[in-house]
């Protein structure tokens, strides 16, 4: 059965996709207008870092009040 899945995938995937869409990603190879230093990245590390990881870190910390069923 795959197999004939397979030999009829091939050969209408062609017909199917017709003329394929060509995008072009504009590049930038200038410099940085402003440079970053380090006390903003550690800034932004940390608040990523917050973000993400605070939501879990409270549900762990709280998870046997979760599993009370009241």
């Amino acid at each position: 059965m795959s197999g004939l899945l397979r030999t009829i995938a091939t050969r209408l995937a062609p017909t199917l996709r017709g003329q394929a869409v060509i995008q072009r990603a504009n590049i930038y190879t200038k410099p940085a207008k402003e440079n970053i230093g380090p006390m903003e990245t550690v800034i932004a590390m940390t608040m990523f870092c917050i973000a993400i990881l605070g939501p879990s870190g409270w549900i762990l910390a709280h998870l046997e009040d979760y599993k009370k069923h009241e």
